[in-house]
């Protein structure tokens, strides 16, 4: 019988559906990496969140794996290249979780546009400052969106009712207008965005992509949100922007460096948490209730499409 190894937390009805299929499946999510390296040789997949990277160590202990679900958008923490060479079949589920990432995106752009944060810590501290914590309208800004798979699609789809004009990049995608964005050309996006929003993975050539040369060729001030992936962005990159004006406000929900005691240790961490401009979230813009169950479900209908 096919074997599945649940390392991570995972909602219930990926396991139920699974063995619905005929698989027989061990949801482990507390398990370990090295009691995953001394146990996965028996499973044929691995489904897998967060927890630790699916590398070469792991794929060299498994001879019979024949898939790896990751239960998120991104292939990210998985050795594809190795899964490729070993005919290794990889699902992920960005349908699961591109409507909680265009819907915190949003937030974190109105939250930015508006001063929420300011306004909100003054308020409990005694201020009433009207004219200090004026916003921005939405409606007439141009907004510039980097990626333009599930993930872009959804904050486009999101933005549609806001009156704005939304403009998508993306290099491996042509021929992709629709009725929620334009395509147009990175020159184009730097040209004229009020808003940057990325929506690309983590790759080699993505790896901090975004640095001070990339916010240079902007001609205007722009808010920044970053909900794909922190190793893309150069921190003190966005901090400097901020201070010279090219950034009015930067959204975070990914960091370069994630999770304490880690990004505490950061030369640049006081100066971020520190500047009002800037709003932080722990990496949860696809990690919704609602996402935690449509995530397992997309894995399960994918698995259910695999033949070996």
């Amino acid at each position: 019988m096919n074997k599945i190894l649940i390392v991570d937390d995972l909602h219930p009805a990926f396991k139920e559906q699974a063995i619905a299929m005929g698989y027989e499946v061990d949801d482990e999510p507390q398990i370990t990496r090295q009691q995953t390296l001394d146990k996965i040789k028996d499973y044929t997949g691995i489904a897998v969140r967060t927890k630790f990277r699916i590398d070469a160590e792991i794929f060299a202990a498994a001879p019979n794996l024949k898939f790896v679900a990751r239960a998120g958008a991104g292939l990210d923490n998985i050795d594809d290249k190795i899964a490729f060479e070993r005919n290794i079949e990889l699902i992920n589920a960005p349908e699961g979780n591109c409507d909680a990432v265009g819907e915190h995106a949003t937030g974190l752009l109105l939250s930015l546009m508006n001063n929420f944060r300011r306004a909100d810590m003054e308020i409990r501290n005694g201020v009433w400052d009207r004219e200090g914590n004026r916003g921005y309208e939405l409606k007439g800004k141009k907004v510039g969106i980097i990626g333009y798979g599930f993930m872009g699609q959804s904050f486009a789809k999101k933005l549609a009712g806001f009156e704005v004009d939304v403009m998508a990049y993306d290099k491996y995608k042509t021929g992709f207008s629709d009725a929620f964005a334009r395509e147009v050309s990175m020159e184009e996006i730097v040209k004229h965005s009020d808003v940057l929003s990325l929506h690309i993975p983590l790759t080699a050539e993505t790896k901090q992509m975004v640095d001070d040369e990339y916010f240079f060729h902007f001609k205007k001030p722009i808010f920044f949100i970053n909900t794909a992936r922190g190793e893309i962005v150069n921190t003190p990159a966005v901090l400097n922007a901020i201070k010279s004006g090219k950034i009015l406000g930067a959204g975070l929900d990914v960091l370069q460096t994630e999770k304490f005691p880690a990004l505490g240790e950061q030369v640049w961490y006081d100066e971020l948490k520190n500047n009002e401009k800037v709003i932080l979230t722990p990496h949860v813009g696809g990690w919704t209730f609602d996402s935690y169950r449509k995530i397992s479900e997309v894995l399960a209908e994918k698995l259910s499409g695999l033949s070996f």
